[in-house]
């Protein structure tokens, strides 16, 4: 009996954390019902309500079709790379404490810390023999920062086109034996853990941004169809 009673409090608890919650929520976005009808709405009537036909072996062979294809079916437009690019301000500052967290957590665990160890591609400094050598601090594992450093600025400041679609792809295939050092493998497993990694650190970064609700919305939206667009472009590599 007395167990049943302490569970009906922490049920109650729980229950009360979970409206306080939902209670700031609807006063930062409104009620999120309707605005999640709202957005529907409004995105069935840009769309000709009419079933599209693919080439889906053209996806299998062309980059452009592929990447065209992926951004119309996520819905990844003008608007959102408007959001992605009016980010910069906000998101450049942070760049660097991303990118160390995100290092940090690669060099915390051996399956990801040991694609340190062989030469990069285009390092020509010392390279660690063991894992016990590596640290935030090796001078290839701040060439590996300044890649990553390059790539989040490229994504803030760069033209949505076929460059871009290039670069994309290039970013998963590095991380193979296809490209870049043929002795660099990178298993999938460790690649979706990276971009999830990313992923949260760019969630919270945006988060943090000082900008009204439907700005931090519209970004948020905006770079999370871009991480599934670059996901894609990493699987991609690893198809038999």
């Amino acid at each position: 009996m007395l167990l049943t009673l302490k569970l009906d409090v922490n049920i109650q608890r729980s229950s009360l954390g979970v409206f306080a919650i939902l209670k700031i929520a609807c006063r930062l976005l409104g009620n999120p019902t309707d605005f999640y009808k709202r957005e529907t709405e409004q995105e069935r009537k840009q769309e000709p309500g009419i079933v599209k036909h693919i080439e889906e072996e053209v996806l299998e062979t062309d980059l452009g079709t592929r990447y065209q294809y992926l951004a119309d079916f996520i819905g990844f437009d003008e608007s959102d790379v408007k959001a992605i690019h009016s980010s910069a301000g906000y998101m450049v500052p942070l760049i660097p404490q991303i990118v160390d967290q995100t290092y940090e957590r690669l060099l915390t665990y051996d399956a990801t810390a040991r694609h340190f160890l062989p030469r990069q591609h285009g390092y020509e400094g010392p390279t660690p023999e063991t894992l016990s050598e590596l640290s935030k601090d090796h001078p290839q594992i701040q060439f590996r920062k300044d890649h990553l450093n390059r790539y989040l600025m490229h994504l803030i400041g760069h033209a949505y086109n076929e460059k871009m679609a290039a670069y994309l792809d290039m970013a998963g295939k590095m991380h193979t034996p296809k490209a870049g050092n043929s002795s660099i493998d990178v298993p999938l497993v460790q690649m979706n853990a990276l971009m999830g990694l990313l992923s949260d650190c760019l969630m919270k970064a945006i988060w943090s941004f000082p900008v009204e609700e439907g700005q931090r919305m519209s970004i948020l939206r905006a770079f999370n169809k871009l991480l599934w667009i670059q996901n894609d472009l990493i699987n991609r590599h690893y198809q038999a």
